[in-house]
């Protein structure tokens, strides 16, 4: 069966994976491209529907974000949404301009009209606006379908081209019925069957794998994380003895995570992986010395990791291929999937150094977001324990270390935090929060510590809950928890006399503290 494909043209919107997320869980599979897409790509493509994002925009200003009004000649049914909207009507022959009352915040909009993207959505619905232009004429052939207070035209459409444009976000969950007004888009107006389930996925990424390796070698680096875990028992339901797991212990793992890691993978584990163990943690603390800005950080904790693993592809033998636990969100936010700028570099999404040992990439998670990765994880019996673990990121406790990087202060973050995931568990919290970790920053200040004064370093916890790890706001965690977990880190943690909680939601912040 050909898979059915929805596409979201990003022009810059904050929410734009969030809008790709909503779409999937439809059961309807779905990608980020840029706006610079060519026309005769999405024509290749052939998608059943195109969804246009938000951004921060005007798009009557010439250097904005724009396309081809060829785009609404397809045949293909179209959503803009917010700046989406607004460049369907400046195309289309609309007017759109600088409102005259800005709308940020929960919105109530009416809907005056009957629409096929607003079936079984109530009269009145609260929405969330954000928006300092609005459509003030719409585009010849398009009705008003709904309005607010402020806003004369929040919704429009051309039943007869199937163009369909709101001006609120019905991606976020402070709308209230913005999944069903996706669903009735993706599932009525494009017509998507909605078979995008992941028993079918990781069934056909297990025949797809087999098809690509044959008879080759394949190369999994393994870190113990969610993703590479996931990765890691796909390859070897597909190839078995084919793959050859290596875990690399940078020394920037959690505390004692190397020898669980090889308790669950290695040759007494559950799973029949050839497994190797390399312990590098000297060759990276050397290559970390005097570094302090956390990009040059992760590059070289991500080029590193390549270089061990073309070292023992060597000693392995003729390697065709390595398997990386690469997610959809890495891809999109190393500048790949969108308009997003880098934010992260270490996955290298983007291709391996010219000088790299192997003759191709394996990331069968790369069009996952990270629920999705678990969910995956489950339909091949992985245990939860395993799939539930704490998100953890490829260069490790190098950029939970502001500053540089020295084998003290790893213990100290790995004493700190293996202290704060010990007391969420004992308070019931480790299953309500999405995820959760100490952080060492640079700051150093005076303390006293029984008769003698200090001048130790301050531990940041932070701690989120998301769905989908696009957007997060930090968890209310009880005063009561948090004084205990900075009692004991403050009296067992030697180097440390403050404690601070990150309050900060993403954006505008990351989840990981760097």
């Amino acid at each position: 069966m050909e898979k059915e494909l929805v596409i979201v043209l990003d022009f810059g919107g904050q929410y734009n994976q969030l809008v790709a997320r909503r779409v999937r869980e439809c059961n309807v599979y779905c990608e980020i491209y840029s706006y610079r897409t060519d026309i005769n790509k999405i024509k290749e493509m052939n998608p059943k529907g195109i969804i246009l994002t938000g951004g921060p925009n005007s798009c009557y200003d010439a250097d904005s974000p724009t396309y081809t009004d060829e785009l609404f000649q397809l045949g293909v049914p179209i959503l803009g949404l917010c700046y989406g909207a607004q460049l369907m009507m400046h195309i289309l022959g609309g007017k759109v301009e600088k409102a005259p009352v800005q709308e940020y915040g929960k919105t109530e909009v009416l809907v005056d009209t009957a629409s096929p993207l607003f079936m079984g959505v109530s009269e009145k619905t609260v929405c969330w606006m954000s928006h300092s232009d609005y459509i003030s004429r719409v585009a010849p052939g398009f009705d008003i379908v709904a309005h607010t207070s402020d806003c004369p035209v929040a919704a429009a459409q051309d039943c007869s081209r199937k163009l369909f444009a709101i001006q609120f976000h019905p991606e976020v969950l402070h709308t209230q019925e913005g999944t069903k007004m996706l669903y009735n888009f993706v599932r009525n107006v494009c017509g998507c069957a909605g078979t995008w389930r992941m028993d079918s996925f990781v069934e056909q990424s297990v025949q797809a794998i087999r098809r690509k390796v044959g008879n080759g070698k394949v190369l999994c680096a393994l870190s113990g994380g969610v993703d590479s875990s996931v990765a890691a028992v796909m390859l070897s339901k597909a190839i078995g003895n084919q793959l050859t797991c290596v875990f690399v212990d940078h020394g920037l793992l959690r505390k004692n995570e190397g020898d669980e890691v090889e308790e669950v993978f290695g040759p007494n584990g559950p799973y029949e992986l050839n497994f190797v163990r390399i312990n590098a943690q000297d060759r990276y603390y050397a290559k970390l010395k005097g570094v302090t800005e956390p990009e040059e950080k992760r590059k070289i904790i991500g080029e590193e990791f390549i270089r061990v693993f073309e070292e023992e592809a060597k000693k392995i033998g003729a390697v065709d291929f390595l398997v990386q636990g690469t997610i959809y969100p890495d891809v999109v936010e190393s500048g790949l999937g969108g308009e997003s700028a880098v934010i992260k570099s270490h996955h290298n999404v983007g291709g391996l150094p010219d000088y790299v040992d192997f003759k191709e990439i394996i990331e069968p998670l790369r069009n996952l977001f990270k629920d999705e990765v678990r969910k995956a994880g489950l339909e091949m019996g992985i245990p939860e324990k395993l799939v539930f673990r704490q998100p953890f990121p490829g260069p490790g406790l190098g950029i939970r270390i502001i500053g540089e990087v020295t084998a003290e202060k790893v213990r100290i973050v790995q004493e700190a935090d293996a202290i704060y995931r010990e007391e969420i568990a004992n308070a019931g919290l480790d299953k309500m929060i999405g995820q959760y970790f100490a952080a060492l920053t640079n700051m150093r200040s005076v303390g006293v510590m029984g008769d003698e004064r200090t001048y130790d370093y301050a531990i940041a916890l932070r701690a989120v809950n998301t769905i989908d790890f696009m957007t997060a706001e930090s968890a209310e965690i009880p005063f009561e928890v948090l004084q205990k977990v900075m009692s004991r880190i403050i009296n067992e943690v030697r180097g440390v006399n403050r404690v601070f909680y990150d309050l900060t939601s993403k954006p505008p912040g990351t989840i990981e503290f760097e």
